[in-house]
């Protein structure tokens, strides 16, 4: 770094009000490693990399940033970074490795011992129940296709409060659940790599069915945090005054946008144009109760935001708007 280089951050890091928590993030699949320690089981996305051309360059997540061996010198890195907050995910085949019945309590220790670090260190640990790595023994009965997979996210995400509930300072129930349903099941470009287009949408509705249940098991279990969702969105305007690039942006916005921030925030689901109904078709009739369940009150709703989309694209040579890189 140069002085010129210390001289902007000190001008950066001086413009910081005193009570703005500045924080770091990252997903337990991503960070780390050790694939089997602890009795941890498989995931949707282990299988999803061992699939020929799945991850770029062949690369593997069975070492990933070592994470789980190397929490001690992660947490000193974000004491030198003056972070304020660690937003981490629990790893749901670590604690849960069937994704039902039986509680893995080494996989319950190791986030213990981060949970107690963090705090020593002066860190407040921020937590996310579900980054998409579903237990494979689920994905082999239909993952989030399959309402049972919300009932037993909740089940899990009972036992993580019971563990850690008094001393998470911040519950995230999902993270871009909108990123399981397009990427994952629609796309295939995630875990599990589905490719169902439009027919993915119960997905999405599973998966809010499930936050719904998992903030009434953190509520129950009586956390001392506080409890939200975090998603992805992005503006979305049409490419032109053309009426076929205002309908598609307007579908692109309710499958992207709408589709998960209505129901969780207004108890309902948004209403598509004529037009475009029939590809809404999968979400079938909700029940009453389901759309209950998902809107909770919360404390917060986290945004994760990229940048806007623009629909149709213009030029093939643009990236893909809406799809976040990972």
């Amino acid at each position: 770094m140069t002085v010129q280089d210390a001289a902007t951050v000190g001008d950066l890091a001086g413009r910081i009000r005193p009570d703005f928590t500045l924080g770091v993030a990252a997903a337990a699949f991503q960070i780390e490693g050790s694939l089997t320690a602890d009795g941890r089981g498989p995931s949707s996305w282990d299988a999803f990399a061992e699939k020929p051309g799945a991850i770029v360059d062949g690369h593997s997540p069975a070492v990933a940033c070592d994470h789980y061996n190397r929490t001690d010198e992660d947490i000193a890195l974000m004491q030198d970074l003056g972070v304020d907050s660690y937003r981490f995910s629990l790893s749901w085949p670590r604690i849960q490795p069937g994704g039902k019945g039986p509680i893995n309590q080494q996989g319950l220790d190791f986030y213990d011992r981060l949970i107690d670090k963090l705090l020593k260190a002066g860190i407040s640990p921020m937590v996310t129940l579900f980054h998409w790595d579903t237990p494979l023994p689920l994905e082999h009965d239909g993952g989030w296709l399959n309402r049972a997979t919300a009932e037993r996210f909740a089940e899990y995400s009972a036992a993580a409060a019971h563990r850690f509930g008094d001393r998470v300072a911040q519950w995230v129930t999902l993270n871009e659940p909108v990123s399981v349903a397009l990427q994952g099941y629609a796309l295939g470009v995630h875990a599990p790599g589905r490719r169902l287009l439009f027919d993915a949408l119960p997905a999405a509705h599973h998966q809010l069915l499930g936050h719904g249940l998992a903030v009434q098991a953190l509520r129950a279990a009586g956390v001392a945090g506080t409890v939200g969702v975090a998603n992805v969105h992005s503006p979305v305007r049409p490419a032109s005054k053309r009426l076929a690039d205002g309908l598609m942006a307007k579908a692109f916005d309710l499958i992207f946008n709408r589709v998960y921030a209505d129901p969780i925030l207004l108890g309902k689901y948004p209403k598509p144009p004529l037009q475009v109904r029939p590809w809404f078709r999968a979400l079938g009739k909700v029940r009453d109760e389901d759309l209950k369940t998902i809107h909770q009150p919360l404390d917060f709703y986290g945004l994760n935001y990229y940048y806007p989309s623009r629909w149709p694209r213009a030029a093939a040579t643009e990236p893909p708007t809406g799809t976040p890189r990972t």
